[in-house]
């Protein structure tokens, strides 16, 4: 399945990172979080790394705005519904990520891959609050996103071997190098 839209959930630094290399590659993303303020400190601190990126001339200001022009912004988890896939990359919290994945379940498309960002939950308790366990796939990339090469691909017991691949070769086509 290959990758287009992305949901991106939580504008922090890893959330915002995630989705300013997504965005970086052409892919059409929708940065969410609960509050605006939240939202727009994300949406500056992509601004920011892609401004320090054109006066390095690593790239040009056309490929700034077109980065940019790809981030779409929501407060409402109802208008990640569409996204090929959902990166959640919020408080390690595991009562609110379940709660989130729960949402997310019901709320998005059956195709749509629901990803954690996680670092210390197991993906089997999220998969299993998703209700759709095979949909579900930890995908740990390293701090700073922009910056870091690496991305750990973590399959749940019952993660399908189509989303993993997916997985893996979205984040190849982000210039990452996944651990599976």
């Amino acid at each position: 399945m290959e990758i287009k839209r992305v949901g991106v959930i939580g504008a922090g630094q890893m959330g915002a990172g995630i989705a300013q290399v997504c965005a970086s590659i052409g892919k059409v993303v929708t940065l969410c979080d609960i509050k605006q303020e939240f939202v727009d400190s994300g949406i500056a601190s992509i601004r920011k790394n892609l401004q320090r990126n054109v006066s390095k001339d690593r790239i040009s200001q056309n490929q700034m705005d077109d980065t940019l022009g790809n981030v779409r912004t929501s407060l409402e988890n109802k208008n990640l519904s569409n996204c090929d896939i959902v990166i959640e990359a919020i408080i390690e919290d595991v009562d609110i990520k379940k709660s989130l994945f729960s949402n997310l379940g019901d709320i998005c498309e059956e195709r749509t891959i629901l990803a954690s960002n996680t670092s210390s939950i197991p993906i089997g308790i999220l998969a299993e609050a998703s209700g759709r366990p095979g949909k579900v796939v930890g995908m740990h990339f390293m701090n700073p996103v922009p910056v870091m090469k690496l991305v750990e691909i973590i399959n749940g017991r019952e993660t399908s071997s189509e989303v993993s691949e997916s997985v893996i070769e979205a984040s190849e086509r982000m210039g990452k190098v996944p651990l599976a």
